[in-house]
């Protein structure tokens, strides 16, 4: 097993490996005392991995009440995060009690936001079965829900105690979902390492995929450690998320995350190109590695609809909009557009 130490605000390990559900129990009894245990699953998930989680959970003396909700990412809602929290109270759950995200991103964003709120504040578990989750929302500490304005708009930074990923639960995702996750991997060597980049590009994701989550969980991890409530460098790792989020709004979620990012890179990297922000095209990089795993490069709508559609971006201050661009082969930096010009920016990474 690989594991990736993070030092936030709350040290925690990840671990990366397989096999590693049927002793999850033993392993959470490491960092954390006997108590009650909020399992809390998506219908699809549960469906595969719940009872075989809660058994190694309670065979290890925890006791365990699972919230199960319906699965899709209309489901990361102020709706169901009051449920949680009225089902944790219903239940007396207690400070010093535990939740359990077993799931995907939408899963994980949910339980830690309801982690971050119940009674201020109570320990969570993240076990990602997502490649997207594994590499990317499970590690380092972003909570949130939607709101009907936009994605992730109410939410809080909550860091969990533990990451458990568990490959093997990448083998009952659709091929299309796990296409879905590598959007996000090539992400991370398009704004922070060259290096990993052309491994990319010569290499299978799949057939690597334990090497390829820890590298990415290594490269947030570097970023989260030195800039954890996103004021600098954090930043970077929204590249393709301003726009991908607007593609995601105007589709009504239809459009997956990771499809919507990859879309959302494209345009990013040339629409900076086209208006001087970088001297050179890297989408000749970009695109073939996109394709290669099946991800889509453009989409339907306007780039006065994106631009509409990303005005209540977190990312927007005031009159201006950080955006993230690549500068060299492997390295992207932060730059503020001015949200007047942001509409031309789109088009210009539409042509």
């Amino acid at each position: 097993m690989e594991t990736v130490k993070v030092s936030a605000s709350k040290e925690y390990t990840v671990h990366i490996g397989s096999g590693i559900l049927e002793s999850i129990g033993e392993k959470i009894k490491e960092i954390k005392r006997l108590c009650r245990v909020v399992l809390i699953s998506d219908d699809t998930v549960f469906s595969l991995y719940g009872e075989k989680v809660k058994k190694s959970l309670t065979d290890s003396g925890y006791s365990v009440c699972e919230f199960v909700f319906p699965h899709g990412e209309d489901a990361k809602s102020l709706e169901n995060f009051g449920k949680i929290m009225e089902f944790c109270a219903e239940n007396s759950i207690t400070r010093t009690d535990l939740f359990v995200a077993l799931g995907g991103g939408v899963t994980g964003d949910l339980t830690g936001f309801a982690a971050a709120s119940y009674l201020r504040g109570v320990d969570f578990v993240q076990i990602p079965t997502t490649v997207l989750a594994m590499v990317d929302s499970s590690v380092g500490g972003k909570t949130a829900v939607n709101l009907n304005a936009g994605k992730n708009l109410c939410g809080a930074f909550y860091q969990p105690i533990a990451v458990y990923a568990d490959c093997e639960t990448l083998n009952t995702l659709p091929e299309e979902t796990f296409n879905e996750g590598c959007a996000e991997i090539i992400k991370y060597g398009m704004i922070l390492d060259g290096e990993f980049l052309t491994f990319l590009q010569n290499n299978d994701i799949r057939e690597n995929i334990e090497y390829v989550i820890k590298r990415c969980v290594e490269i947030k991890r570097d970023v989260v450690n030195h800039d954890e409530f996103e004021k600098g460098e954090r930043k970077l790792l929204n590249f393709g998320h301003t726009i991908g989020h607007a593609i995601e709004k105007c589709s009504n979620l239809t459009i997956s995350h990771g499809n919507a990012v990859a879309i959302g890179m494209v345009i990013a990297t040339k629409g900076a190109y086209e208006v001087g922000m970088s001297d050179e095209d890297f989408s000749d990089t970009l695109i073939p590695i996109l394709q290669k795993n099946k991800l889509p490069i453009t989409c339907e709508y306007s780039a006065e609809e994106l631009f509409r559609a990303s005005l209540s971006d977190k990312k927007r201050s005031l009159d201006t909009m950080s955006l993230i661009v690549p500068e060299e082969y492997g390295l992207c930096k932060i730059m503020k557009l001015p949200v007047e010009d942001l509409q031309n920016f789109i088009e210009k990474g539409m042509n």
